[in-house]
Parts: C-alpha cells; structure tokens; sequence
C-alpha cells in the first residue's frame, strides 16, 4: 500500500509541461469526434464514437447526471447614504439548507454585511474554514439563477462574455440533476446517437449523481497529505446500485464515466457492494487506494499536480499512466474540460 508520501514522488513524476495551445477553448464537433486513447497492455489511438466497438454487450456504462447550474453572478453592494453600489463576483458553491447558500465572494466580505444579487438580498451570514461565505437569503434563488447567472467556465477557457453557447455546450446530453460547479467532463464526449447505438451493442445505462464542487479546480499545493478535498454531495438509486451489483455478480463489467463517478462508486462501496444512499464524500483516492467498482474509465487529460491525475494513477497505474501522457504530449491530444479522452483499464 503506497503512502501519501509516495503520493508525492508519483506527481513529481508525472509533471509535465503543456502549450497553452494545447488547452481545449472548443469541443469537438460533433462531440463524438474528439480522440479516444485505449490505455492498456498497450496503447490504441481510436475515435470516440467507435466506443460501442470498445465495449462487450453486458458492460454497464455508468454516467454522474449533475447538471451545471449558472452559479457566477455579479451581485452589487448595497447604496447606504449615496455611497458604494459597487460590485462583488459571487460563486455559488451549493445550498447547504432551504436559501442559505455558501459561495466565494471577490472581494470577500464579512459577516453582517448584505449584498444583493439581482433583486435578490442576501446577508452573509458566517465564514467556512476554506474562506467561504454562508449567504442568507428571503426567498428560493434557484429559480433566477438563469436570468442572473452564469455558466462558471473553467479559469483556463477563454469564454468571452456571452454565455449563450456554454448553456448547451458545457452541459452533458444526459444532465438531469442541477447542482454542479464545473461539468463532469468525460460525459461531453457522448450524443444521442451514440447512447442509441451502445444500446443496440446490449450495453446497460445506470446513473449516479455527485454535484461537481469548486474543489475540481484546486491545484494540490505542498504536500498531498495536506490537501483537503471539499465536500461533494452525491446519491446512488436503488435501481442503480442493483444493476451494478448484479453487473459484478455476474462477472460483467463496470464502465465509469469520469473521475466523478469513480468517486461516487467508491463511496457507497461497503467492501461487498455498492449500497444506495446520498451523503457528502471527501474521498481522495492516491496510488495505492484499491479503486473496487469500475473495471473500466472514460477520463480525459488532467492537469499537473491535481487530485485527479492522482487518482487515474491509482486506477490504471503510473508506469500505464506516463506512458499515456507521454503519448499524448507528442500526439496531438487536447487536454482538459474540452478536450480528448481515455479508456483506462483497472490494473487490479
């Protein structure tokens, strides 16, 4: 069992360098012609609608149904005596209880002070350990949040300031549950024709939900011990956890879609089966953390230095891993939220 210290060595490892050219501003059109890497024994370079040719009738391909929610608005300050009016950029992070959100404020401000976000008061009401707010509001703002909000972009994606595009672009086709921060990326790749086609291939659906929170974009800094994974809110159905458990009673396999999924799958993990709920995780998975549900993981190319290049290390292996990359890097593989993907293969 590797240690978080060793967690260390394996980023140092695998850092790397990447154009800035190399980030994905677009995604594929149509979204099934992005890259597909097939990561196992050896490496395959395929394209992503050949998918239903990768996978066996049986598969259970597993999606995180989150939906993005319009969470970045421009609130203002009050005006008291003629004075201030000025503006504060709010992410809203999630509704901890009926209309007390917490959010990060730029500039922050402090407890007591009010802000209002459209026609929406909102009073801060305390300061989470990470420098969050907890924002208090009169009435319910999910309502509103399309008319006032917008879609929080990725820092490395180059939106401009209309939005209209992102709405449906940086949504996946199956997105049902609102509450996401950033996109569970590995499922932009998919279309309605591809669904239909996978299946006519007999590969089952099944769908989790964990609401993707701004943690996805923090860099871990320092050491991996010392970094803290924010609390994302996740729910697997009853129908859910019976198809995969009898998927892995059955000796078929389990495909997830994206790092999120893993991480969801892990945590309602018993040790015997995946048991239906919802709750908070934090899990953080390291080389060395045994990954027990997926056989199989459509992932796209992460950053250097994340929680997430981390994780795909722990599933595939590094050596599997820096061989990928390498590959990537030299080819002309997009990275990041827009860009290409992998098929990973468990190396248990």
């Amino acid at each position: 069992m590797s240690t978080l210290h060793d967690a260390d060595a394996v980023l140092a490892r695998l850092n790397f360098d990447l154009p800035p050219e190399r980030i994905a501003q677009t995604g594929a059109e149509p979204r099934d012609s992005s890259k597909l890497m097939v990561v196992g024994a050896e490496i395959e370079h395929r394209i992503f609608s050949e998918l239903p040719d990768l996978l066996r009738s049986g598969d259970v391909l597993v999606f995180n149904q989150s939906r993005v929610i319009p969470a970045r608005v421009m609130a203002r300050k009050p005006v008291v005596n003629g004075q201030g009016g000025g503006q504060i950029e709010v992410l809203l992070l999630r509704e901890e209880e009926t209309n007390l959100w917490s959010a990060y404020l730029k500039p922050a401000r402090r407890a007591g002070n009010e802000l209002w976000l459209g026609e929406h008061r909102a009073e801060v009401v305390g300061v989470l350990d990470d420098g969050a707010r907890l924002l208090r509001f009169e009435s319910d703002l999910k309502p509103h949040l399309d008319e006032i909000g917008r879609l929080p972009l990725p820092p490395y994606i180059q939106a401009g300031e209309d939005d209209s595009v992102w709405r449906e672009r940086y949504q996946t086709v199956y997105a049902r549950e609102n509450g996401s921060v950033a996109a569970p990326t590995a499922g932009l790749h998919f279309t309605p024709e591809l669904l239909s086609r996978l299946d006519e291939r007999g590969i089952e659906r099944a769908y989790v939900t964990l609401h993707v929170g701004a943690g996805t974009f923090k860099p871990i800094q320092g050491s991996v011990a010392d970094h803290t994974m924010h609390a994302e809110r996740y729910s697997v159905s009853t129908e859910t956890a019976q198809i995969i458990n009898r998927a892995k009673a059955g000796g078929r396999r389990v495909v997830a879609v994206g790092t999120t999924t893993v991480r969801t799958l892990e945590s309602a993990w018993d040790g015997q089966q995946v048991q239906p709920g919802e709750g908070d995780t934090r899990i953080f998975i390291t080389p060395g953390t045994p990954v027990n549900v997926p056989d199989l993981l459509i992932t796209n190319l992460h950053l250097p230095g994340s929680t997430l290049l981390l994780l795909v290390s722990a599933f595939a292996g590094e050596q599997r891993i820096k061989a990928a990359y390498d590959a990537a890097l030299a080819g002309d593989y997009r990275f990041y939220s827009l860009g290409d993907a992998m098929l990973l293969e468990n190396q248990r």
